[in-house]
């Protein structure tokens, strides 16, 4: 995961709150209990001592989506009276709370939000196609392809004296409509670097899609026998089952050069201080966290990603950090990897036996 959209979320000096609220409204009553649920949020806040114009810029926005009924999960970062970043969630947060620290507490928006690779959905007919591409970060670009050729699209009933020459000149028609809308998807998926392609609609017209777009684009096209239009629900959602494919892919290939790399004993470092000292030093291509809401393990900070140590004593000895700050460790590991452009993988909890702190490096010391 590229955390560079990360970086203007650390140019406040803190403390932030971070808030992960779940707004779900399924019962007669579901507004008061979702109501409800802020409430407890905010006396959290209240009791963690978080400051005035932080705790209003907060309820403000609460208070908006629950008067438009737009989300039902939310997660909002707020330091000095603004809030930083919010996000709204396709459901209620896995851990729903609210804590204020010296950094914004973000592996657990991380887990939710996973990663966001740049994808493609055409939806495509006989006369031409719909694409949606979504680039990285995430615009979106739509386009209509009418295809240039439109008569005659249906084939005759068998028994026309003059069949024969019709159906050739149908399935004329939609080859030349259907090369049309592939140059089209190659061109957009160049464009927004696609790394997932749905393609749906028409039997023969797909089947013809696919016969002309690129070998780049087909290597990672799967196809929905569907239909449909670009924004249907379904559609959407077979979207979401690859992109949840490609993110355990991606999951699984980094843990397995990780292990590779560690038992090698180079480019790799296991541990919460190995992998403190290694991102202090900007040797951290990719860092890998286990999403453990409970963790008690802590980190030392100082006002730069950098100034990052085990202990208070080294920050101030060693870096002249005068007041060090103790926060969450993957809090504090995450703001330093983002300031050094390096890239994040979120394990999932599943017994694995990846440490759950650990890095593959860019070089060897």
């Amino acid at each position: 995961m590229d955390l560079a959209f990360l970086k203007t979320l650390y140019q406040r000096p803190g403390p932030y709150a971070s808030v992960y609220a779940d707004l779900t409204r399924t019962t007669e009553d579901a507004s008061k209990a979702a109501e409800l649920r802020w409430r407890a949020l905010r006396a959290d806040l209240e009791a963690q001592h978080a400051p005035a114009g932080t705790l209003r810029a907060v309820e403000r926005t609460i208070e908006d989506e629950l008067a438009e009924r737009r989300s039902e999960g939310i997660v909002i970062f707020a330091a000095d009276g603004e809030v930083v970043r919010t996000e709204r969630l396709p459901g209620p947060p896995r851990t729903p709370r609210a804590t204020l620290a010296p950094l914004p507490d973000v592996l657990p928006y991380l887990a939710e939000r996973g990663e966001r690779f740049p994808h493609l959905v055409a939806v495509v007919d006989r006369r031409g196609g719909a694409i949606d591409c979504v680039a990285p970060d995430g615009n979106r670009e739509h386009i209509e392809v009418e295809g240039d050729e439109d008569y005659p699209i249906r084939k005759v009933k068998a028994g026309d004296w003059n069949q024969s020459r019709f159906q050739r000149s149908s399935e004329n028609v939609w080859k030349v409509n259907a090369k049309k809308v592939a140059h089209e998807i190659d061109k957009a998926a160049e464009r927004c670097g696609a790394e997932a392609v749905v393609i749906a609609g028409d039997t023969r017209a797909r089947t013809a899609v696919l016969e002309e777009v690129s070998e780049h684009v087909l290597e990672h096209t799967v196809e929905a026998d569907k239909n449909t239009t670009v924004d249907d629900p379904d559609l959407d959602a077979e979207l979401r089952r690859l992109l949840r494919l490609k993110t355990a892919e991606r999951v699984m290939t980094v843990a397995e050069r990780f292990d590779r790399e560690l038992a090698n004993g180079q480019r790799a470092v296991s541990g919460l201080p190995a992998t403190t000292e290694a991102v202090r030093q900007a040797r951290v291509e990719t860092l890998l966290l286990s999403e453990e809401p409970d963790s008690d393990a802590r980190l030392w900070i100082g006002p730069d990603p950098a100034q990052i140590a085990t202990t208070a004593e080294e920050l101030r000895s060693e870096f002249g950090v005068p007041d060090p700050r103790e926060t969450r460790a993957d809090a504090a590991l995450v703001r330093a990897v983002a300031a050094t452009d390096g890239e994040l993988v979120v394990l999932p909890q599943n017994g694995s036996a990846t440490p759950p702190v650990g890095a593959v490096l860019r070089y060897t010391a």
